[in-house]
């Protein structure tokens, strides 16, 4: 608005005339000078400059809006934004009907929590005919981790849709709607990136997953500026497809152990190696999501998947309309589902800690630190 043409603005034409004589075209370079100078400038009275510099003013200046109509605002831009549902009650209330259209949401937690099999039923969800509740569309799935498997897929699917997936033919062609691409580096991600956001659009996608972010980044670049730098361009880059192409964006990422000395060591790389640490307990209250500050803002959803006690729990840790929750849940031949629906309020430290007591299997850790 700054570089609006006074021309353009309705003024007299008489003092319009004159600011244009005097090359002063557009509102910031009148803005720019004190009525002082524009009197001096312009060799016109003070009421005649008083009057063109609030009519300048008021075309220019952004609106004021109350509370309640941007409240009101936001409540419809999230009306037509839309969502994926999970199928999962609870977590769907507390979302406010699923997975947000047009933002990142992240699945951070240990490997073999489930953060995998909750993404292969979200893909399910998005193909899924409309008229059975999907979004009838395709999906771009980024396996960074060669982590999905198209035989557990389909076991979702035919027991969660037995009506959809027993009749012939309709697990290929749900199958055939989800496009699996496996990035061996970081390199060969962004490479993608424009294609992935062209395809959006071409291919009728509705919904993209990255699994994972971490294992993309790490590696690719030492833990300095480097990485950071380059974290920070896909970032914005996944945010602006997200922003772009309003559709869910969700993206997985691991956990990290912080060691009492500040080190630092990232679950799923030791966990290819299949070596060990007994005492798991002294990394409990150590771990902590992978990727950094910088990461974490810029998701708006933040789910954690942990394992406390024996029991999986899935909490809501960060949305900008839902408590801090947790949901007790299990992992069943048609994937993640919640042992109830009420959640459990969290409070202080609960919220970002992220456990896996009780679950030996799910993650090791060995010695090796990376600088």
């Amino acid at each position: 608005m700054a570089n609006k043409l006074i021309s353009e603005m309705g003024l007299p034409t008489s003092i319009a005339n004159i600011f244009a004589a005097r090359n002063i075209t557009t509102a910031k370079e009148a803005l720019s000078l004190t009525e002082f100078e524009l009197m001096e400038l312009l060799d016109v009275g003070m009421a005649r400059v008083t009057s063109a510099v609030a009519h300048i003013s008021e075309i220019v200046s952004p609106p004021t809006q109350t509370a309640l109509s941007l409240m009101e605002q936001r409540v419809q831009n999230e009306y037509m934004a839309g969502h994926l549902p999970t199928r999962l009650k609870g977590l769907d209330e507390a979302l406010g009907g699923g997975i947000p259209f047009g933002v990142l949401t992240e699945l951070v937690g240990p490997p073999g929590i489930g953060k995998t099999q909750f993404c292969l039923k979200l893909s399910l969800l998005a193909s899924l005919p409309a008229s059975y509740g999907g979004l009838d569309g395709r999906v771009i799935y980024i396996d960074a981790e060669s982590k999905f498997s198209s035989r557990r897929m389909i076991e979702i699917g035919s027991k969660s849709f037995p009506e959809i997936f027993h009749v012939e033919g309709m697990a290929k062609e749900m199958a055939g709607r989800i496009l699996v691409l496996r990035p061996t580096s970081l390199s060969e991600f962004t490479e993608s990136l424009q294609h992935i956001k062209i395809s959006l659009l071409q291919n009728h996608v509705k919904l993209l997953v990255i699994d994972s972010m971490a294992a993309l980044v790490t590696g690719e670049y030492d833990q300095g500026p480097t990485r950071q730098h380059s974290l920070g361009w896909h970032i914005s880059f996944v945010k602006s497809v997200a922003e772009f192409s309003r559709i869910p964006i969700v993206v997985t990422n691991q956990v990290r152990s912080q060691s009492h000395d500040g080190t630092s060591q990232y679950s799923f790389q030791v966990e290819s190696r299949g070596e060990t640490v007994d005492d798991h307990t002294r990394f409990d209250s150590h771990l902590v999501a992978a990727l950094g500050i910088h990461w974490a803002h810029a998701v708006t959803i933040r789910l954690v998947l942990e394992a406390k006690a024996g029991q999986r729990f899935l909490k809501v840790a960060k949305s900008p309309i839902s408590p801090p929750l947790a949901f007790p849940f299990n992992i069943t031949p048609s994937g993640i589902s919640l042992l109830n629906d009420e959640g459990i309020e969290m409070k202080g430290p609960q919220i970002s800690t992220i456990h896996y007591q009780g679950h030996e299997d799910i993650i090791n850790f060995d010695s090796e630190r990376l600088q």
